[in-house]
């Protein structure tokens, strides 16, 4: 868990931004935001996480693994032909309209980190490994980094 300094560090960069897209960086998830000040911040993913909207997962890191409906499945990855990226631009549709903003944010045991944000929209990340590879990244770009395994980032 992180130490609770940082973890307050995490809830006030990322309590208040506006949720602006939803994409991708090789396999790392990656999420844009707005501060609450304008600020711009990120948050990097490295491990299993999914944007719930009430009961519905609308997009899942294991969508990187499927193939869209009627791409080549060679190169498909390469290409940004995966299920993740079918369902990314479709959830960026309507962030781009909607920019729901992140009301609450909630760190759990094991670097757990949920989001919430608008109406029933939660993004989940679970860290799923040990060991000190970093599996999440909170940033203001230009400024400060924080993440799971504490000390790793």
């Amino acid at each position: 868990m992180l130490a609770d300094a940082e973890a307050e560090s995490v809830r006030r960069l990322l309590r208040g931004a506006r949720l602006c897209s939803v994409g991708r960086a090789a396999d790392m998830g990656v999420l844009a935001l707005a501060g609450a000040g304008g600020e711009e911040v990120a948050l990097h993913v490295q491990c299993p996480f999914r944007v719930v909207h009430g009961d519905r997962v609308m997009l899942g890191s294991g969508d990187l693994r499927y193939v869209r409906d009627g791409a080549a499945g060679e190169g498909a990855f390469d290409a940004f032909a995966t299920m993740y990226d079918e369902r990314a631009a479709d959830l960026n549709r309507v962030l781009g309209g909607a920019g729901p903003v992140v009301g609450n944010v909630v760190l759990g045991p094991g670097g757990s980190l949920t989001l919430e944000a608008g109406r029933e929209l939660r993004i989940e990340i679970v860290p799923d490994r040990s060991g000190r590879d970093e599996c999440w990244r909170a940033l203001v770009r230009g400024g400060p980094h924080y993440g799971y395994p504490p000390g790793v980032v």
